[in-house]
């Protein structure tokens, strides 16, 4: 039996989603910039697809959706899309827990002499918004801050963010919301977020194509020059297949993001409590209740030092369940997980981090099943 509980990485496509990339592929691949029918045919399927992604973010205008190969290109134009505008170096606020698509790239900055503040977070992970104001200065030009975080599931209050952003400063605001679009409502206009990243694969499209919001009257600077595609701001022949499913990703989510949002946080509810009494080791990480709907995430407090989050995974794998470590690996060494370390766990403790987290397939059944199993190995 195969158990997969890593959609926090990748979903499988929908059946629609590759019925509809199938014919793409063999009718419909026409080059969206081509003039003659078969690339009038693409151009007007493009534009569907960002009316859908529009449609699934309460955006103003179609016209403020980006086409991007995933989220880390959508994080990337958005950070130095924005920050290029200036000749000099200013200042940057993003938070300890931004994954590594927006932490990258701003110590790229930082190194070349931009000032960069990280908010602290509390043992949750999650933002305090007085810390927020506090860090605001004159020069402050972009606020980037995670809203559910990917490896531990907490989500930050972004609308109150945004407001103190808005009220204490002229800075832009930018929210990584690639784990949260497509799983609960995402209304941009209330938000009043300047720039918003996703990625499709993350709900069921195939992978390659993401996208990034902006908001009408904002000047972003492109990372890639060429034939002009997506009003200039990202140049490169469109990955029609991949961000046609994007759209229909989008639309479907759109039709059940309420209801299947309840039912996996009915779900994630149900797994928490019973792998917190069945195995005593896990302590769990992230805010309980302010937390993404299909994660799950914990800390394996045991007192071997060998059982650490990744030679749990290989265990798990080896019995037919996905799921993930929160600690990186550079040159076959393990690595504290540098979000857990933010969130105040020592660096052995960081080392322990695993995540469960679920899609529309997921079932008790499939969850009590990996809990016997992990409890068999702990």
């Amino acid at each position: 039996m195969s158990i997969y509980l890593d959609s926090s990485a990748t979903t499988a496509p929908r059946p629609e989603v590759i019925e509809l990339v199938t014919k793409i592929l063999t009718e419909d691949w026409g080059n969206p910039s081509s003039l003659h029918g078969w690339g009038e045919r693409a151009a007007v399927i493009l534009e569907k697809a960002r009316w859908q992604i529009s449609d699934l973010l309460n955006a103003s205008s179609p016209d403020n959706i980006i086409f991007t190969s995933g989220g880390t290109e959508a994080d990337n134009l958005a950070i130095f899309g924005i920050t290029s505008n200036y000749n000099d170096p200013q200042h940057i606020i993003i938070s300890s827990v931004e994954h590594s698509a927006i932490e990258r790239p701003v110590y790229f900055l930082e190194k070349k002499g931009w000032q960069v503040t990280r908010l602290p977070v509390n043992r949750e992970g999650k933002v305090n918004p007085e810390d927020l104001k506090n860090a605001l200065q004159t020069n402050t030009v972009l606020v980037s801050i995670i809203y559910g975080q990917s490896e531990v599931g907490t989500i930050q209050p972004i609308k109150k963010l945004v407001e103190i952003t808005k009220n204490y400063s002229k800075a832009l605001f930018h929210s990584d919301a690639v784990q949260m679009v497509g799983r609960l409502p995402v209304d941009v206009e209330d938000l009043e977020v300047d720039l918003l990243s996703l990625s499709g694969h993350k709900f069921y499209s195939i992978q390659g194509a993401g996208a990034l919001y902006l908001r009408k009257g904002i000047s972003l600077n492109p990372l890639f020059h060429g034939g002009g595609q997506e009003n200039s701001l990202r140049s490169g022949t469109q990955a029609l297949p991949s961000i046609v499913s994007l759209g229909l990703a989008a639309s479907l989510a759109q039709k059940e993001i309420e209801s299947e949002a309840l039912r996996l946080t009915e779900l994630r509810d149900y797994f928490i409590d019973l792998i917190l009494s069945q195995c005593p080791y896990l302590m769990l990480t992230g805010d309980k209740y302010s937390r993404l709907p299909h994660h799950a995430s914990f800390i394996i407090n045991h007192p071997s030092p060998d059982i650490t989050g990744r030679k749990i995974v290989r265990y798990l794998s080896s019995q037919g369940v996905a799921i993930s470590a929160g600690s990186a690996c550079n040159s076959g060494k393990s690595l504290p997980s540098p979000i857990l370390l933010a969130m105040g766990y020592s660096e052995t403790e960081a080392l322990k981090g695993i995540r469960f987290s679920f899609d529309r397939h997921t079932t008790k059944e499939d969850l009590k099943l990996a809990i016997l199993y992990l409890s068999q190995n702990l």
